[in-house]
C-alpha cells in the first residue's frame, strides 16, 4: 500500500468535506487503517477490505461527525464494531474521552489493540456489552453525547440511546442515506426529543449520500 499516495487522497477527503484535521492526526487514521486491514485477513471485522474504500467509508465518514462532538467530556459509542466512528474520533477530540461499546467480542478485542498501538490509553475505552437501556446493570458510563451508525430504527435507537445521555444529553445518528426533514421530525417527536442540528453531504470520491443528525433531551423531558 502506498502510504503516501493514501495520506493525499485522505487529505483531500478531509479538505473536500471541510474538515480541518492535523497531518499527525491523518497519519495516525492510517496506521489504523494499516492495522484494521492487517486484522480482517485473520478476524472478519468488516467487510470493506480496499484500502480506499476503507479510506473513505470508515476513516472519512467517521471524521465527518467531528463537528458534532465536543473538544472534551464523554462521547459514548454504542455498537461501535471495529471502532467506528469512535476510534477516528478518538485521534480528532485529543482531550475527549471516547467509551466504544459492541456486543462482539473480536471487535472489542480490535478497538483495545489499535488503542494501543496508537497511544491513546485510557481515553479511548472499549468495553464488550450489550447495551439494552440499562446503563447501571449494564456497567456502561453515560456521556455528554451518545453517538452510533449502527442504527436499528432511528425513532428506536433514539429511545435506547437517551438512556446512556446525562440530564441534558446529545444524541448524534450517523444515517446511511439521506432522510427526509419528516422522517427526521418524527423520529424526534416518537422518542420525545428535540431535533439540535442536521447535514446532508456526499463522501468525497464514491458519492455515497450521509445524513448526520444531532438531538437533545433537558431536564424535565427524559
Amino acid at each position: 500500500m502506498d502510504n503516501r499516495a493514501q495520506f493525499e487522497r485522505l487529505l483531500e477527503g478531509t479538505r473536500r468535506l471541510g474538515i480541518e484535521v492535523s497531518a499527525a492526526t491523518l497519519r495516525q487514521c492510517l496506521k489504523l487503517q494499516e492495522e484494521l486491514l492487517r486484522w480482517n485477513r485473520k478476524v472478519n471485522l468488516t467487510a470493506i477490505v480496499d484500502p480506499d474504500q476503507v479510506l473513505e467509508k470508515h476513516l472519512l465518514d467517521s471524521l465527518a461527525a467531528g463537528s458534532f462532538v465536543p473538544e472534551t467530556g464523554r462521547l459514548i459509542d454504542l455498537g461501535a464494531g471495529a471502532g467506528f466512528p469512535s476510534i477516528p474520533l478518538a485521534l480528532y477530540r485529543e482531550r475527549l474521552e471516547v467509551v466504544a461499546v459492541d456486543a462482539v467480542g473480536k471487535k472489542v478485542g480490535f478497538i483495545k489493540h489499535a488503542s494501543a498501538q496508537l497511544g491513546l490509553g485510557r481515553r479511548l475505552i472499549a468495553l464488550h456489552r450489550r447495551a439494552e437501556g440499562d446503563p447501571e446493570k449494564e456497567t456502561i458510563p453515560r456521556g455528554d453525547v451518545v453517538i452510533s451508525r449502527a442504527l436499528m430504527d432511528l425513532g428506536k435507537w433514539l429511545s435506547l440511546a437517551r438512556h446512556y445521555t446525562g440530564e441534558v444529553g446529545r444524541v448524534v445518528a450517523m444515517l446511511g442515506r439521506k432522510f427526509s426533514a419528516e422522517e427526521i421530525a418524527a423520529a424526534a417527536r416518537d422518542a420525545g426529543a428535540e431535533l439540535d442540528r442536521t447535514i446532508t453531504f456526499a463522501l468525497p470520491f464514491s458519492g455515497a449520500e450521509r445524513t448526520i443528525v444531532s438531538f437533545r433531551w433537558h431536564v424535565g423531558k427524559v
